[in-house]
């Protein structure tokens, strides 16, 4: 919940100074990131398992993202070490991690809102 109220603090802050119509340049780089990496950089990729309204992933294997909005610390212990059925994820930088981390904790339950 924390997270959520830091998230819409930043996005109305943003509001102030950016025309309305306009998206920053640098969450339009990180979804665009972060929707690559969800998708194809990682590997196993994790649309191959997870369903993501935003990445346009139906996969039934693994948890639904959207339904279970996981927390940046679940979400970066998964990647690096696996959970239950999941592998680690290989192919990923430090930096992408965080990219892919910062990406699912925007996105995760996007559906639920519209």
């Amino acid at each position: 919940m924390k997270t959520l109220q830091k998230i819409s603090l930043c996005f109305f802050a943003l509001s102030l100074v950016i025309p309305i119509g306009s998206t920053p340049a640098h969450a339009q780089s990180l979804e665009e990131q972060g929707k690559k990496l969800f998708t194809q950089k990682a590997v196993p990729a994790c649309a191959y398992c997870h369903s993501l309204k935003h990445a346009d992933s139906m996969a039934e294997s693994g948890p639904d993202l959207d339904s279970l909005k996981p927390d940046a610390p679940t979400i970066e212990n998964a990647i690096r070490h696996g959970k239950g059925e999941m592998p680690a994820i290989t192919g990923l930088s430090d930096e992408e991690i965080k990219v892919l981390v910062k990406y699912l904790q925007s996105v995760a339950g996007q559906a639920d809102k519209k």
